[in-house]
This record gives structure tokens, sequence and C-alpha cells, in this order.
């Protein structure tokens, strides 16, 4: 890192992998601006710091409504005056059930946190990095296993993570100009709540159940800090980050 710190700003920072790379920025010395829907829980993201090293802004953000964005990258503006590092993170998955029995309404949640939210913050961080002075910055982006591989009944899920990396090359592309990288970070069963099911055992593609191996989410967190605190001239494209025994290629 620079002597000058860095502002920040994760979204679905109030649990998992969210939570746990804001701490790790936050400890390293950035000014972390924390994004997710319930205030309550990025309060409680702020409380567990164990130094004092970096600095809080909570602001309570719906990611799939623009005006909610809009609001929220204006107050880091009007705050820190810039932005260094966007960790696109918020999501959310659908029921496991077959894809011919979903709702419109349970693919368009999935469809507004995963893509439509990334592509909304992307679009409001460009906009700051661009005009500021150094201008540049970078956007890193959490892709999933699911980016390279499904799992059985995860259609919404899957497909918006397909298309995350889609948009991660188009911002990389698109941001060259204005100094701007981008990055995109695909984790396979990080300990979080969201895998507490892994378990006790989740259905794979042959049709059976099997518990499968998890990581220490400090892994995740050490590795996004990793890509965070390169300088713009430098950029990791893609990681793959998972558990060693976890099924990944043919999911079994």
């Amino acid at each position: 890192m620079t002597s000058r710190r860095k502002i920040s700003l994760v979204t679905g920072a109030g649990s998992g992998i969210g939570r746990a790379v804001s701490l790790a920025w936050h400890a390293a010395g950035y000014a972390v601006v924390l994004a997710g829907r319930r205030g309550d829980k990025l309060e409680q993201t702020a409380a567990m710091a164990e130094s004092s090293a970096g600095e809080w802004l909570i602001v309570p953000t719906d990611v799939s409504q623009p005006d909610a964005v809009r609001a929220l990258f204006a107050k880091v503006r009007d705050t820190f005056g810039r932005l260094d590092v966007l960790f696109n993170n918020a999501g959310s998955s659908a029921p496991g059930v077959p894809m011919e029995d979903l709702t419109y309404e349970q693919w368009q949640k999935v469809v507004g946190a995963n893509l439509t939210g990334a592509f909304l913050c992307a679009q409001e961080a460009i906009k700051i990095m661009k005009a500021q002075d150094p201008k540049g910055g970078r956007i890193i982006n959490n892709g999933s296993i699911s980016a390279h591989t499904p799992r059985p009944n995860s259609a919404p899920y899957t497909a918006t993570k397909h298309a995350m990396t889609g948009l991660t090359k188009c911002i990389s592309l698109d941001g060259r100009k204005h100094d701007i990288a981008c990055s995109q970070i695909d984790i396979g069963n990080a300990v979080t709540e969201m895998t507490e099911r892994m378990a006790a055992g989740v259905p794979q593609a042959d049709g059976t159940r099997a518990v499968e191996a998890r990581m220490d989410v400090r892994h995740v967190a050490e590795a996004v800090l990793y890509m965070a605190n390169l300088p713009l001239d430098a950029n990791v494209q893609f990681m793959t980050l998972m558990a060693t025994k976890m099924p990944f290629v043919g999911r079994g």
C-alpha cells in the first residue's frame, strides 16, 4: 500500500465472504464502506474489528435498486472524495428445485442481486474512478466455481455467475483507458453461513448426496487483499480459490 489510505467499498458486507474481506481490508488500514441490505448486520461487521487501523462507513443498500446504488456512491464521494477499490460481492441464490418449477420472481431476485447489482455498482465506481485525481482504481468481482460448472438445480445462480465473467472482461477492456483494473475471484466452498449445508451433504451430479470439503474463509480474505494491494499496472484477471478436496470438474 502507498502512504495514502485506500478507500474501498464492499457489497454484501454483513456476513460471510463480504464480512471477512471487510475486516481484512480494515486491518490493513483501508477505509472500508460497508454496504448491504441490513444495517444491523453491517454494524456487527464493524464491531468485529480487532484494531483501529482502518476506518468504517456504513451505508445500508439494496444493490438491485438503481436509486439506492446511486445514493451509496454519492455518499462515498461526499465522504472520501474518491474510491480506490470496489468488491462486488453481494449475491443470493434461489431454492434448489428443478428449473421448470422456479417462479419468475425467484429468477429475477437472483439476477437483480448477483448481476444487475454488480453492473450498477461497477457503473458508479467507474464514474468516480475515471474522474478522480490520481485517476483509476480496481473492481474485484466475486464469481464462483459456478462461473465454470453448475450444481444440480442452480440455473439462476449459475447463469448470473457465468454472466459475471463476461462483465469482468468488459470492465477490464473498457476500463483500461481510465486506469481501471478488474479482477474476478471464483471461490469454492469457503466456510460461511451459505455453505453450512455442505457439512451435512448436498446433491451431486450423479444423483447422490455427499459431504463436501470446505476451507477457512480467511484464505479468501487474504487473496482478495492481495489482489487489492497490487499496483494498477498489474492485475489478477481470474483466480480460482477452492477447498482442495471439493468436487469441481464435473462436480463429482
